[in-house]
């Protein structure tokens, strides 16, 4: 199979199929995705270059309380060989106690604290299926 045209389907999948915000940024983390798995299909440098993609698409950073809080630390656990679903969780979880400062959550401020962002959750969920399928 080839892993940069599988990316790319799925990136133009979630783009046109997938609302709000989150298609966007799914699109474009499979599209960089798509773009290196031509040279380098080590995970962990494409959940790199998905977060990357994401930081830039969505001018988010880290602890902003957005998918980004799991993306960019999954991609170090991975290249460490420590991801799993605990870490996973814990990466999650992590979300709860922020104040969001990007994306829709934003506009809650303050009373976005003790909720998990929903990209960051759906981002655990999709990195749990990918330990489900290498298991």
């Amino acid at each position: 199979t080839d892993l940069a045209q599988d990316f790319k389907t799925i990136a133009m999948a979630m783009l046109s199929k997938v609302g709000g915000a989150s298609g966007p940024l799914y699109g474009t983390a499979f599209l960089e995705m798509a773009k290196l798995a031509k040279t380098d299909t080590d995970f962990g440098d494409l959940v790199d270059a998905a977060a990357k993609g994401i930081a830039k698409r969505g001018q988010a950073k880290t602890g902003d309380k957005t998918m980004l809080d799991v993306w960019a630390p999954a991609a170090d656990l991975i290249k460490q060989g420590k991801l799993d679903d605990a870490a996973i969780d814990k990466l999650v979880a992590s979300t709860e106690p922020m104040i969001a400062k990007r994306g829709r959550a934003s506009y809650l401020g303050e009373k976005s604290v003790g909720h998990i962002d929903p990209g960051a959750a759906s981002t655990g969920e999709l990195l749990k299926a990918y330990l489900d399928a290498t298991a």
